[in-house]
């Protein structure tokens, strides 16, 4: 396989396009940087598209082409320090699934979301669900931030909350029971958390749809969103008998 050299190279240029949202939306396909995401992959039974990697080395499979080092850095997130990048084709869900769901809305920081992600993936949550002005799951910063969960965590994006799976019930910082005390109460319920924007929160119209709202007792004002998951889905799986997603 021919070394590629330039980074003006068509193949190239069709991986760094995937760095967009409307890049990735219209290819159905993201990236993924580093020789951990990639081994992560290849561990949860998913196969590159295509891969790059830097010449020289023995990253990644058959598909994988070689590449010098200075054409590899103009198409990595990372810098000059990458060694190989591979693309997957996205994976959708046709809707969320219970019995532990984590509905994102309007959270912004791609980061949060991989984060939730690598949460969900800790805690057993059967899906994540994406509503309204949330960032891309399959961006660049926010795949780095799962640590490989988002090649096994299920994804679906919901636009009305009758699709979301269980009891619907709403983070607010400060309002509703504390979650601890409702956690023992729905041990054994299928729930849905949501979990609101960085800055605004959930809207009080999604509020009020909810069956529960409850809140994590804390000495700070409040947590980021990813933080507020990571906590919620401790406290919804720690001791409790709930039945977790095959």
């Amino acid at each position: 396989m021919t070394t590629i050299t330039s980074p003006h190279n068509l193949q190239l240029k069709a991986l760094r396009r995937l760095q967009s949202k409307r890049g990735r939306e219209l290819a159905g396909r993201f990236s993924a940087e580093g020789e951990d995401l990639i081994e992560t992959a290849e561990r949860a039974g998913l196969e590159a598209v295509e891969g790059y990697r830097l010449a020289g080395t023995r990253l990644g499979g058959a598909k994988f082409h070689d590449v010098e080092a200075q054409a590899l850095a103009t198409v990595s997130a990372l810098g000059s320090s990458t060694r190989a990048i591979g693309v997957y084709e996205q994976r959708w869900a046709s809707g969320p699934a219970g019995p532990l769901c984590v509905y994102l809305h309007g959270v912004g920081d791609p980061g949060n979301v991989g984060t939730v992600l690598r949460g969900a993936l800790a805690f057993g949550a059967s899906s994540v669900a994406l509503g309204s002005e949330c960032a891309d799951p399959y961006g660049p910063k926010a795949v780095r931030a799962s640590m490989g969960a988002i090649f096994t965590v299920e994804l679906a994006r919901v636009e009305d909350l009758r699709e979301l799976p269980g009891e619907r019930v709403a983070l607010v910082a400060g309002s509703g029971e504390p979650l601890y005390v409702l956690s023992a109460k729905l041990a054994r319920s299928a729930i849905t958390l949501l979990v609101g924007s960085e800055r605004e929160g959930l809207p009080e119209e999604l509020v009020s749809a909810c069956e529960h709202v409850a809140h994590i007792p804390i000495e700070a004002e409040s947590l980021n969103a990813a933080m507020a998951a990571t906590v919620a889905l401790y406290e919804m799986t720690s001791g409790s008998t709930r039945v977790r997603a095959s």
